[in-house]
């Protein structure tokens, strides 16, 4: 398994829509870039794990149990397992999602 990653160098964002790329599957946890063109949107789920949004680039808007965050370069989101969540990119927007056991 690889072990290190040039982030910057792995980002591409489609004309629309939503492009991941499973960077990390290890036992207890997974690593996925998520690239998100600009106006494209994820429609409210949950997910079995807890897991980090942490934002690279863009702006969106992260809807967590109600909760509207802003999502910049830099934020970090935490998600408790089977949260409620959406989220809209304004902007072109990635992140990486950290899914833990």
């Amino acid at each position: 398994m690889k072990n290190t990653f040039e982030l910057n160098k792995l980002i591409e964002y489609p004309k629309s829509g939503i492009l991941s790329k499973v960077l990390i599957k290890a036992e207890n946890n997974e690593v996925t870039l998520f690239c998100m063109a600009h106006g494209s949107e994820m429609s409210e789920h949950t997910s079995t794990k807890a897991g980090y949004v942490n934002v690279l680039e863009g702006e969106g808007v992260f809807n967590l149990k109600g909760k509207k965050i802003k999502m910049t370069k830099g934020t970090l989101i935490y998600m408790e397992k089977n949260s409620v969540h959406s989220l809209k990119a304004k902007t072109n927007t990635s992140f990486l999602l950290t899914l833990i056991k």
